[in-house]
């Protein structure tokens, strides 16, 4: 994806009602169908003039000229149209849930609160028990996170059935943390798990995608992902990479300051040893 593109999909969310209708235009028309005045462009984007200028200046141009300027010389760029069709060729697919993934990336890391991560991070560091819950398509993510966290000696066990949450929660203190996955924010077993757990003392976890939701009442730290799950996917992929994406970021900070954890990497692996041929 060109380095205007990427500018252009960061920030659309900023963008007022008409001035995304100059980027849906951009998105949607080949690079040589870009009017060159910008009279032209605001017939052909169905806004006006105004609104073309205003659209520039929040994309860091001075005006429609700066912008034109900057589109002939990104040579890579192209629009990109994720949705998925029956006549799409394999490699196809692949080449746009890679940028799919790659647009997810890039939002969730322009919205992901350092403060939070650096929080959670310390938190997890000094817990006595970690718990890690997830339902559906996020049980896999809590799986993830449980078993990174477990290979470097932290007492972390992955709950993704609703029952073994309310019990598991039942069991906390001031020294858990629990950390809940859920992309919607709005998975009732989730939230009741996380909201008995905060009532015990623990401090509670969301990771959760960049929209007001109930699960945010109910965790002390709030990660937020950001991504555009479309119709195609029954389930959320790109929201699924950036939740790992977090996991792993936890994990590699943790890597860095916990004490001795080589000698506790390197006992994982010599357990494994005699399971691999």
């Amino acid at each position: 994806m060109s380095n205007f593109m990427i500018t252009l999909k960061n920030k659309y969310e900023k963008l007022s009602k008409t001035e995304k209708k100059v980027a849906d235009f951009l998105i949607s028309s080949p690079q040589n169908e870009i009017p060159l005045y910008i009279t032209d462009f605001a017939k052909l984007s169905d806004t006006s003039e105004a609104t073309i200028v205003r659209f520039s200046k929040k994309l860091g141009f001075t005006g429609y000229q700066q912008l034109k300027i900057a589109l002939a010389q990104d040579n890579n760029y192209h629009p990109v149209d994720i949705n998925i069709s029956s006549n799409d060729s394999p490699i196809t697919i692949f080449n746009k849930v890679c940028e799919d993934i790659y647009m997810s990336l890039e939002k969730t890391k322009n919205i992901l609160d350092s403060n939070s991560l650096q929080t959670c991070c310390d938190k997890v560091l000094h817990a006595d028990k970690i718990l890690l819950l997830g339902l559906g398509n996020s049980s896999s993510i809590a799986i993830d996170a449980a078993h990174k966290l477990f290979r470097i000696g932290l007492n972390a066990t992955a709950y993704t059935d609703n029952h073994m949450q309310s019990i598991a929660v039942s069991y906390t203190t001031k020294n858990s943390v629990v950390i809940g996955f859920s992309h919607s924010g709005r998975s009732a077993d989730i939230l009741q798990s996380l909201q008995v757990a905060r009532d015990n003392g623990a401090t509670t976890v969301a990771v959760t995608n960049r929209v007001k939701s109930p699960i945010e009442k109910v965790s002390d730290i709030v990660l937020h992902t950001q991504s555009d799950e479309t119709n195609y996917r029954i389930l959320g992929l790109s929201s699924r990479i950036a939740q790992l994406a977090i996991v792993d970021a936890i994990y590699s900070y943790l890597v860095c300051h916990i004490d001795n954890v080589e000698e506790k990497i390197n006992n994982a692996e010599l357990a494994l040893k005699s399971k691999k041929l």
